[in-house]
């Protein structure tokens, strides 16, 4: 283990000494390469037991989506939990005062919704420093993040935050990169890109295959692609997930910043502590920030509408036979899966055996209703009514 950081620590720090040109890009790219690799090697849970989940990180995934509380040690993570879930999380004044994963349930819009309140996380938790790996381990289980701040720490914990679950393959309010990558038998490495690349070149490609120990392939570029972006490719192991960042005690910064927490992508300022500044209040409201007290449940509402547009769930009704549409009970589908079919499996397994045809009422729906087959994609809040083999 230490043998592998110190590896680790080499190449990064030969890393930070090499100027970035297009002279240096392709030792640039095998040295990321070579740490992508390195990272795997120390993250991946060994078979003597030492990388396991950990005493209660075990948390059995339910509801429809899953939501994870990451932050460094008493940001108010589990003051958070506690008021959007009635979930107890221990809250006090010194650090590290969560040492497990707390699981709670916020139903919202027929949607019920896993909140887990994780441990602080510290500096070097993607090297195996403290619980870090188990803490984002879990976090990579979630289909959102809240990386909860201190605003009256520096915001640099957010670039520390976000380098920590970088390295653990979890990529923050990114798409997956468009690019083609396919091994094959024999022909060599095989470089093309339908956009100008300032990035790559075939160099520095087979420099980054020929570290995975591939030497014959077909990489095809669809965007200026990166080192980076290869490896994950590459690597196959990355996680894709949307972040909110909950900034926490705005009353104790100026107006001034808070009007630049407010220009920036993904931000919810918020504050949830007993003492609050009524003229920093005021001017809030006056500047329409998107601003809570959880103590006094200021919009409240404001955050949780956050939390269901970056998970974007699509809610369909059933409609038995004869019956109304059951409007109070949905059936949750991802944004990814909402076919016909997926909603059929998320009922029940088997109902694809007996399926005929479905009737579909909404805004997928070209006329009321519609005969569908389980191709047919749903949208939010559509209607359904499944017709069965006789």
């Amino acid at each position: 283990m230490a043998t592998v950081m110190q590896k680790i620590k080499d190449i990064e720090d030969e890393m930070a000494k090499t100027q970035k040109n297009k002279a240096t890009a392709h030792h640039l790219g095998l040295l990321k390469a070579k740490l992508a690799k390195l990272r795997r090697e120390l993250l991946t849970p060994t078979s003597k037991g030492g990388g396991g989940a950990g005493e209660g990180f075990d948390v059995t995934k339910s509801g429809d989506a899953r939501v994870g509380l990451v932050g460094f040690p008493s940001v108010g993570k589990s003051t958070l939990l506690n008021k959007l879930t009635g979930t107890f999380s221990e809250v006090a004044s010194y650090e590290f005062t969560t040492l497990t994963c707390i699981p709670g349930v916020i139903t919202y819009r027929g949607a019920k919704i896993q909140l887990l309140d994780l441990p602080g996380i510290i500096e070097g938790a993607k090297d195996g420093k403290g619980r870090g790996r188990q803490v984002i381990s879990t976090a990579r289980t979630c289909n959102c993040i809240l990386i909860v701040l201190d605003a009256i720490k520096p915001i640099t914990h957010k670039r520390l935050i976000e380098k920590e679950l970088e390295g653990f393959g979890i990529r923050l309010n990114k798409e997956p990169p468009n690019l083609t990558f396919r091994k094959k038998e024999k022909g060599g490495i095989n470089f093309t890109s339908t956009v100008a690349n300032t990035h790559l070149d075939l160099e520095t490609v087979k420099a980054i295959c020929s570290e995975y120990k591939i030497h014959n392939a077909d990489v095809t570029l669809r965007f200026d692609a990166t080192a980076d972006d290869l490896i994950d490719v590459i690597e196959g192991s990355r996680i894709y997930t949307p972040c909110i960042y909950v900034v926490n005690k705005i009353d104790q910064i100026t107006l001034e910043e808070l009007e630049i927490l407010d220009k920036l992508p993904h931000y919810c300022p918020v504050r949830y502590l007993f003492r609050i500044n009524l003229l920093l209040f005021v001017c809030i409201l006056l500047i329409c920030m998107m601003c809570y007290s959880a103590h006094l449940e200021w919009n409240l509402d404001g955050l949780l509408e956050m939390i269901w547009e970056y998970l974007n769930l699509t809610r369909i009704y059933t409609k038995p036979k004869g019956m109304n549409p059951d409007y109070e009970d949905p059936v949750i589908l991802s944004s990814k899966k909402k076919t016909v079919e997926d909603f059929c499996f998320r009922i029940h397994k088997d109902m694809l055996k007996q399926f005929k045809y479905a009737l579909v009422w909404g805004s997928s729906a070209k006329h009321k209703p519609q005969r569908v087959g389980k191709e047919h994609e749903l949208e939010d809040e559509d209607v359904v009514q499944i017709i069965k083999k006789v």
